[in-house]
């Protein structure tokens, strides 16, 4: 017995110690791989495995995980120190810091709780319904705007809908177990007040014998008596009337809220990580319908214009014909399994319109959210501004170089330069600016809302948002995350290229190129599985509604649903719009070796 008590204690000791093994063992235990082989290739799959490892396991916090990269690299010889460093702060942080700095003004002024609660009076409480709402508009947004910067706004409109169904969950917990507690006490009352009655009638029947056997052992003297009242009846009595028990029932137990979650039921916390992660696969999916859409194809587009001049086939018109109806076909297939994964199958009650249909809680739920759109009052002045910068960053975004008319990048004399972090930034500084009050006199009255300090409510040149408010929305974890992402690809690209014949395979099999481009550009983007596999990922883990297992369950269904989907498009509408089928002459050129 203490031998198998000393080894349950053991098992125990590892278990609680089991992330620390693991952190030590893993670069153990892979450690002669690059030291038996020592190259640039078993370096750099060491430093990819320990640090995925570490990903995957959460046995170090993901942002302290990122940062393997940054002293393994150069260790084995892989990358420069300095190189590392600069794949840590690229040209997209400082995009995200400019959307940091608008939707800081966003939650500040309530313009985000304006609009989801409107998003949700018009789409209703029903979840299935609001997953697609919310995924429309993302896949819409994206198709002009950048993944990252679509799911950045849209991210704090959809936390702002999850915050007001969860509290209206609770409240709505507590007015049930209200009304719970008051059916229990009346029923308890009701019960009682029967036994009662019960017991009295028992005790006036027994009073009634009593009484008749008294009157009869008067009239007989005490001499004869009726047989079963005998003289133990009275000893045993003692002339009293006998004691009856009265049985009390225990009262019903009150249901409990969940008190060791944030969320009301488990019900809201698949919501949460349905609507969550529905999010990014939009941004996803919007961003392979334009060209400008997401990078990995302006990447596309700008090697294919480059090794095959002579082609013209690759244009924003041809390329938005061919994806929009994959992004059509993936929206739909992804949203149905999202709504299984995390709602089940019953679409019928959770996106069905009929009023008939709705139950107690989603008309409570809708009834509490227009009560607390009637709170905001008017739209104020810091409001307007805040959706001014919204709008006008957007319409900059696309117009920079939207592909099929000139953008404002022309105006300019030296190309490249500017890009999406450019406008960002520059917007995001002008709200450090720009005061949060009319310029007039008329309105420096108190209307303004938000939770200021008292010096800004004093002061009325007071800024759209302050340092603050700025530090406390910035997510420098996900900024580390996404940066030990792009030190990964880095090192493996430096490998790559080491590996890769001069030669493509295409050329050399006389198949037209876009054959195998389109869909290795496609599946480029469906890196879902993890939260560093692209930056929509990141923003969307931050908000901590998921873990790393939701995001590869559902992340794996919606890779299969995109490798499908593009290769369905490529054997069918693909090929009459691509000319798939034959081998173009623009391809029969000398072999570039350069562009590699």
């Amino acid at each position: 017995m203490r031998l198998e008590g000393a080894r349950m204690d053991l098992i125990k000791k590892i278990w609680t110690a089991r992330k620390l093994i693991l952190v030590v063992m893993i670069p153990l235990s892979l450690l002669p791989l690059p030291l038996i082989h020592p190259c640039s290739e078993s370096s750099c799959a060491y430093v990819l495995i320990v640090t995925a490892v570490y990903w995957v396991s959460e046995a170090v916090p993901l942002g302290a995980a990122a940062l393997v990269p940054a002293f393994l690299y150069p260790l084995f010889g892989v990358l420069k120190s300095s190189e590392v460093a600069s794949e840590y702060f690229k040209d997209t942080t400082l995009l995200l810091m400019g959307v940091i700095c608008l939707a800081a003004s966003i939650e500040k002024w309530n313009l985000h709780k304006r609009i989801a609660l409107r998003m949700v009076m018009i789409a209703g409480a029903k979840p299935g319904m609001l997953v697609l709402g919310f995924m429309c508009c993302t896949v819409f947004l994206s198709m002009w705007l950048s993944n990252t910067s679509t799911t950045a706004m849209v991210m704090p409109i959809a936390e702002a809908v999850l915050q007001q169904l969860i509290c209206t969950g609770i409240a709505d917990s507590l007015e049930d177990s209200l009304t719970v507690d008051t059916q229990d006490e009346e029923s308890d009352k009701e019960e009682s007040q029967e036994s009662s009655k019960n017991q009295l009638e028992l005790l006036d029947r027994k009073l009634n014998e009593k009484h008749q056997v008294r009157i009869l052992s008067e009239e007989l003297n005490g001499l004869t008596l009726k047989p079963g009242f005998g003289p133990e009846f009275y000893k045993e009595s003692n002339g009293y009337l006998p004691e009856a028990p009265i049985s009390i029932p225990a009262p019903p137990r009150k249901p409990k809220i969940r008190r060791d979650s944030l969320y009301p039921t488990n019900r809201d916390h698949m919501i949460c990580k349905c609507l969550s992660l529905s999010i990014t696969y939009a941004a996803t999916i919007g961003g392979l319908i334009t060209i400008t859409g997401t990078s990995t194809n302006l990447i596309f587009a700008e090697q294919f214009n480059n090794r095959y001049p002579e082609a013209k086939v690759i244009n924003f018109g041809t390329w938005f014909i061919f994806s929009l109806p994959i992004a059509l076909i993936m929206l739909m297939l992804t949203w149905i399994w999202l709504h299984c994964l995390f709602l089940g199958c019953n679409f019928r009650d959770t996106c069905s319109l009929s009023k008939k249909r709705k139950t107690r809680r989603e008309i409570l739920s809708e009834k509490r959210i227009h009560e607390e759109y009637q709170k905001l009052g008017p739209i104020s002045y810091p409001e307007v501004v805040t959706g001014i910068f919204f709008i006008l960053m957007t319409v900059l975004w696309f117009t920079r170089e939207p592909g099929f008319v000139p953008g404002w990048t022309l105006l300019f004399e030296k190309k490249g330069y500017r890009t999406d972090a450019t406008v960002s930034v520059l917007l995001g500084f002008l709200l450090f600016l720009i005061p949060a009050r009319k310029p007039w006199p008329s309105a420096f009255s108190s209307e303004s809302k938000g939770d200021d300090d008292d010096e800004e409510e004093e002061d009325p040149l007071a800024p759209m948002i302050t340092w603050k408010d700025f530090q406390r929305l910035m997510p420098w974890e996900i900024v580390i995350l996404v940066g030990g992402g792009y030190a990964l690809a880095a090192g493996c690209k430096e490998v790559l290229l080491l590996l890769l014949s001069p030669v493509p395979q295409s050329e050399t099999l006389h198949i037209n190129p876009l054959h195998t481009l389109i869909p290795a550009t496609m599946c480029v983007s469906f890196g879902v599985m993890l939260p560093v596999g692209n930056p929509p990922n990141a923003i969307v883990f931050s908000y901590g509604h998921v873990q790393i297992s939701d995001m590869v369950k559902a992340g794996f269904g919606v890779n299969l649903i995109g490798v499908f989907v593009v290769m369905l498009a490529i054997m069918t509408w693909g090929e009459p719009l691509f000319h798939l089928s034959e081998f173009p002459t623009w391809a029969l050129m000398p072999n570039v070796t350069g562009s590699l």
